[in-house]
């Protein structure tokens, strides 16, 4: 196999004089929870077999011909996918139509336990683990700031927070043992009625900051507040009368897959509520997205682009009831072109009693985000920091590679093919790079799929779900998933292109690499760097000093010098309060950690044996060992993943 290192290496072996081959030296062997089993054929809920052709959710296994070209050892061979069969009208296939709690009984505001659906929305009882690894030894010094004249005193544990029983018991079901920093602050600070504004780095456990505390306040009283709506086990769209949706909680979004995200975890904390959860967005088919809001909708998640759409619809929706406004990644939807659009938002439409309690999240806190909390949020707000606004998860491990701009795609095949298989997110920066790299590694037969603009909103959903169940561990994705989007167990993410500083810059590559490292977990970051990268170098450095990564010898010009390097200072927002100035950009965290250690700790499951068994445990783990990417079931062949 040629090369695709660089031209540094003068012994052939394809890496620079000051690179080395990834090996386990980065504690790969404790990635044994990285891919659940992918033996069987899994299929979307509310969909048939006769929709699709092969798996509902590209496992490999099933339907289509086998791509041309080798195949890796280990690796199941990869499957063409024919979204022909998909159409629009098959409502089963969004997830934003998934079956969400309901009870038509009438013994008061909590509902009996549904076994089918608990199963659906947590997982079978004998299989549940956590949906995040967290590492309290890296998170508990995390240090988190909090301004203004009201002190919040944290909680340690949940049983602290006076949770409902039934929300208690939904926290119990998704595995949620101890709350993160956010979640210490944001529990009793929401709980007693104040306006929030939580700054956080990527992973962080932000959605269930504000997901839980919210739900926690209106559960049991869903009759009381809600409005009336019809029975949704009896409901027939088009003949009985709908409902008009008026949501107690809205929370607004920047992206598609965010929103969906979030819904998803909203559907588990509603769970026995009678709370009905609903999301809208773009993309997806207008007349499903009515047909859901007609039965009801208590909690709405939505990209602004569709909820102005709806807020244009009264028929369908009024925010006259609201009671919680959320924006979350309020950064990067606060633009110029969105002010008159998100004031019409943040108003809250015919809001009648003016009570709404505003909680904004952002990873970062620029001018344009303080002028909208000083215009909406109440003067005496409580505000967090976990660490330092833009900072970059302090437990990624994060490795520069250099590389000839023609040799990217080998160094990528040639990077994937020398570690153990791992839940992988690739970057891209633009769309045509996103088809090109899936074509070539997926005809090299490696499990992937690609997610960009131009993809239906069907194929998005069916990508992401494929990814987030493992059918095809290797997503290809242009910044369109950067922010926000969490799925368990992303180990690796590798910015086969860097962000240019006209297209986000070193802020983009902290929101990147974010995907993995989530709330805890440790994750690996590789990037490929060219000659095209060099307008980046500088403040890639800091960042890699401040995280204090290793600098590779060919940036170690761009060093700060003598006293400069001895008294580096890094941004800080001690003095930006509201009306400040603009933030400073994104830049690292403060500990780097040790390379040998980067995947142990927390939560997830340890490995068994050594590199050769990368891949132990038991439960939904697929045993890969060192023969590869095989998603059918363990491998024995001895090279590649």
């Amino acid at each position: 196999m040629s090369s695709g290192w660089g031209t540094q290496d003068a012994s052939g072996s394809g890496w620079g004089s000051s690179q080395q081959p990834p090996t386990d030296s980065f504690g790969t062997a404790a990635m044994a929870d990285a891919l659940p089993n992918a033996n069987g054929r899994p299929q979307a809920e509310g969909s048939s077999a006769n929709n699709v052709t092969g798996g509902q959710d590209g496992d490999p296994n099933s339907g289509g011909s086998a791509a041309e070209g080798g195949v890796a050892d280990g690796w199941a061979p990869s499957q063409k996918y024919d979204y022909e069969q998909f159409t629009d009208a098959r409502a089963g296939g969004f997830d934003g139509s998934k079956r969400v709690y309901h009870w038509d009984g009438e013994e008061g505001d909590l509902g009996p336990e549904f076994p089918e659906l608990e199963e659906e929305l947590f997982g079978p009882a004998d299989k549940r683990d956590l949906p995040t690894g967290i590492d309290f030894s890296s998170m508990a010094p995390v240090e988190l700031e909090q301004e203004g004249p009201i002190q919040i005193h944290p909680i340690m544990r949940f049983t602290e927070a006076g949770l409902h029983p039934a929300m208690a018991k939904n926290v119990e079901l998704s595995q949620y043992r101890l709350p993160t920093p956010i979640q210490k602050y944001c529990l009793p600070a929401i709980t007693r009625g104040h306006d929030v504004i939580g700054i956080a780095q990527t992973g962080s456990g932000k959605t269930a900051a504000y997901l839980i505390p919210i739900l926690n306040k209106l559960m049991g009283k869903a009759k009381k507040l809600a409005a009336p709506r019809p029975n949704p086990a009896t409901y027939r769209p088009g003949i009985d009368p709908p409902a008009r949706a008026e949501p107690l909680v809205c929370i607004v979004v920047p992206t598609r897959e965010l929103a969906i995200q979030i819904f998803l975890e909203a559907r588990k904390f509603c769970y026995r509520s009678m709370l009905r959860p609903c999301v809208i967005y773009g993309g997806g088919p207008i007349r499903d997205q009515i047909d859901q809001l007609s039965k009801g909708c208590d909690i709405l998640i939505a990209s602004p682009g569709r909820l102005i759409d709806f807020m244009d619809r009264p028929q369908n929706l009024t925010l006259r009831r609201l009671k919680f406004m959320v924006i979350d990644e309020a950064d990067e939807m606060l633009h110029d072109d969105w002010k008159e659009d998100f004031d019409k938002i943040l108003g809250g439409g015919e809001q009648e009693e003016g009570n709404i309690q505003y909680l904004l999240f952002s990873a970062t806190f620029p001018k344009r985000v303080r002028e909208l909390a000083m215009t909406h949020l109440a003067t005496e707000h409580v505000r967090f920091r976990v660490g330092r606004a833009g900072r970059a998860n302090e437990n990624i491990v994060q490795t520069i590679v250099q590389t000839d701009p023609s040799m990217k795609r080998q160094a990528m095949l040639d990077l994937l093919n020398s570690m153990p298989p791992a839940r992988t997110l690739i970057f891209v920066n633009n769309k045509r790079t996103a088809d090109e790299l899936d074509d070539f590694l997926f005809n090299r037969g490696l499990p992937c799929t690609s997610l960009h603009a131009d993809r239906t909103q069907l194929e998005r959903e069916d990508a992401m779900r494929a990814f987030r169940k493992g059918t095809m561990p290797i997503m290809i994705a242009t910044g369109v998933s950067a922010r926000g989007v969490d799925v368990r167990n992303v180990c690796h993410v590798i910015n086969f292109d860097l962000p240019s500083l006209d297209h986000g810059g070193i802020e983009e590559y902290t929101h990147r690499i974010g995907r993995t490292g989530r709330i805890g977990n440790r994750g690996l970051a590789t990037s490929f760097y060219t000659e095209r990268d060099e307008p980046l170098a500088p403040v890639l450095v800091r960042t890699l000093l401040e995280t204090k990564q290793k600098v590779p010898e060919f940036l170690e010009q761009y060093l700060p010098e003598g006293d400069e390097l001895e008294n580096l200072q890094f941004p800080s927002e001690q003095d930006e309060g509201i009306g400040g100035g603009d933030s400073g950009g994104g830049w690292g965290g403060d500990a780097g950690g040790d390379a040998g250690n980067a995947w142990g700790g927390g939560e997830t499951s340890s490995a068994v044996g050594d590199t050769g068994n990368a891949w132990g445990g038991g439960g939904d783990t697929t045993a890969a060992g060192s023969g590869g990417w095989e998603t059918g079931g363990a491998s024995t062949g001895g090279g590649g993943w």
